[in-house]
């Protein structure tokens, strides 16, 4: 049947499943827009308070469900937007299909009201981007794009639609669908058992866990494979809830702002297990020091992350999922009890510790950890905060712990907790922000108010760029140069004009029923919680340090 291409776009996007759209309306997306009204019922579509919040909540909604995450613009400012949410994406190996529009084809590269060239801008930071230019190619573009989206080591994708494709008329025939296949033709047997030989050879092990076991729902064959081989486990930022951090085997984050027991682990392993990490730098610390006494072995779907920071012994390549399915198939029980015993003892010796006389960002983590029972998709902003929220909420499942990881997006938590909420209404979804990170994206609390999505934004209000200050404080001669945020804003007062209830948290006493019954309202709401101007997150790494070289708040006052 001929059909606008408006409609055959919302047609696609009926074909691959989506119910929910994250935008902002402008000139080039008008037909769209038209169309969507018309299909209300079947697509709900956010308006958003700015297209940066578009492409965060479309992110968070794709980590929290595993489902693709689409977000839509118009051309020039609103496409352009867009792009530190994409670029969010990228880093975090997230499925998302960012739509703009753009002017007319006979305008295109003539600087038209509002053109940009976005494929340009994004092909950097996109899987794959398209510019359409033909309706009669529309079609099998969106659906490329998903697929691509999804194939892999998912990614965003950009398709950006001239508007007169959105006018123009061609054929169009609905397709099935077919699930996406994961990735398993790379796995070999002789892979295989050269990672079971080593593994039995292991006195040592230790498995080290990141994005990649979330994103392939691996979490399942993971926890068999920790007990068949009988290791400690760690774990990155990005691969928190693979494995539950409430089992006795999980010895906490590891890196920069990983615990003691983790970093000293894996310095003293002799085989480091590494299932869908690609060794950031804020993990291995000094690279040359990194697992020094471990031979490495790498499982990862993307050939380009093996040898890339870190030179391993072995690698695996294919879908983790696929990959420990094989693995626990072939492997014998393992005992390394006096390995596993002599990691705990160290534990017992190494707990994450804050000063418990005054309200502090941990508690009130702790607080809302006991009173959720873990049983909460949590967000977050970028710095002390998110640490914070690694460090002190147990993540029992996975793609229940999203934050911004690789880019490490100051704005980011918002959004994606709106997204989050939409996709997953049944949860009880909080935001962690710092009072720096909530000024960047906060009207989009106005969001949340407007369609009563009850999120909860926890603000950790200390007055500063906590994560900058600690910095400077520790390696700047405490030159606290444009950290100081001595204003008076009043996120009470903010977040109550833009249609959310607020409550002011300033001591520990209060913290308990304030959370609670901001849990229980089920509106949005806002909880200002006003800390200490100081606080560090503990322990730490310092930059360019072997992660061995891990001190805390005890070990540097001990130094001086």
């Amino acid at each position: 049947m001929q059909l606008t291409g408006s409609q055959i776009l919302v047609e696609c996007l009926k074909e691959q499943g989506v119910d929910t759209i994250f935008g902002y309306p402008g000139g080039s997306v008008l037909n769209i827009y038209d169309e969507l009204y018309r299909h209300q019922d079947e697509i709900r579509h956010i308006l958003t308070s700015h297209e940066q919040g578009a492409s965060h909540a479309a992110d968070g909604y794709a980590r929290s469900t595993g489902k693709v995450g689409v977000c839509l613009a118009t051309s020039g400012p609103g496409a352009t937007n867009l792009v530190t949410g994409i670029a969010t994406a990228y880093m975090d190996s997230v499925p998302m299909v960012a739509i703009t529009g753009n002017v007319t084809v006979n305008l295109l590269g003539k600087d038209s009201f509002q053109e940009v060239d976005i494929a340009g801008i994004t092909m950097p930071i996109t899987k794959h981007n398209f510019i359409v230019k033909d309706v009669n190619k529309l079609a099998d573009t969106l659906r490329r794009a998903f697929k691509i989206a999804q194939t892999g080591r998912p990614g965003p994708v950009l398709v950006d639609i001239a508007k007169d494709v959105t006018a123009n008329k061609a054929e169009y025939m609905k397709e099935e669908i077919p699930p996406i296949e994961r990735i398993k033709d790379t796995i070999t047997e002789e892979d295989i058992n050269t990672a079971l030989a080593m593994i039995k050879e292991a006195k040592k092990p230790m498995i080290f866990v990141g994005g990649g076991a979330v994103i392939s729902d691996a979490d399942q064959e993971l926890k068999e494979f920790v007990y068949k081989v009988d290791a400690p486990v760690t774990d990155t930022l990005m691969g928190k809830g693979a494995f539950s951090g409430e089992d006795p085997y999980y010895t906490g984050m590891l890196g920069m702002h990983g615990t003691k027991t983790a970093n000293l682990s894996v310095t003293q392993c002799d085989l480091l297990i590494t299932i869908g990490a690609r060794f950031s730098d804020r993990v291995t610390g000094n690279a040359q020091k990194f697992a020094k006494n471990a031979k490495i072995l790498q499982i990862d779907i993307d050939p380009v992350e093996i040898n890339k920071n870190v030179i391993v012994s072995h690698c695996i390549i294919g879908d983790v999922k696929e990959v420990l399915k094989i693995l626990n198939d072939k492997i014998e029980q393992h005992d390394n009890k006096e390995w596993v015993n002599q990691v705990m003892e160290m534990k017992k010796q190494f707990p994450l510790k804050y000063h418990p006389e005054v309200l502090t960002g941990p508690y009130i983590l702790e607080k809302l950890y006991e009173i959720t029972g873990g049983d909460a998709i949590i967000t977050t902003e970028v710095g002390q905060h998110q640490m914070w929220s690694a460090q002190y909420f147990k993540y029992k499942k996975p793609r229940t712990f999203i934050t911004s990881g690789g880019l490490g997006t100051m704005g980011y938590g918002l959004g994606a907790c709106i997204g989050a909420k939409v996709g997953n209404p049944d949860k009880i979804v909080v935001n962690i922000a710092g009072d720096g990170c909530f000024r960047m994206n906060m009207n989009e609390i106005a969001t949340a108010a407007r369609y009563h999505i009850p999120i909860i934004q926890i603000v950790f209000n200390n007055h500063v760029l906590g994560m900058v200050r600690q910095w400077q404080s520790l390696f700047y001669g405490q030159r606290y140069s444009h950290t100081t945020l001595n204003d008076s804003v009043d996120f009470v007062k903010l977040a109550e004009a833009m249609g959310a209830k607020a409550y002011r948290i300033t001591k520990k006493e209060e913290a308990e029923e304030i959370i609670k019954e901001a849990i229980s309202l089920n509106v949005p709401v806002v909880l200002d919680c006003q800390i200490a101007s100081d606080d560090k997150v503990w322990p730490m790494v310092a930059p360019g340090a072997a992660i061995e070289e891990v001190f805390t708040e005890e070990d540097l006052q001990a130094k001086k």
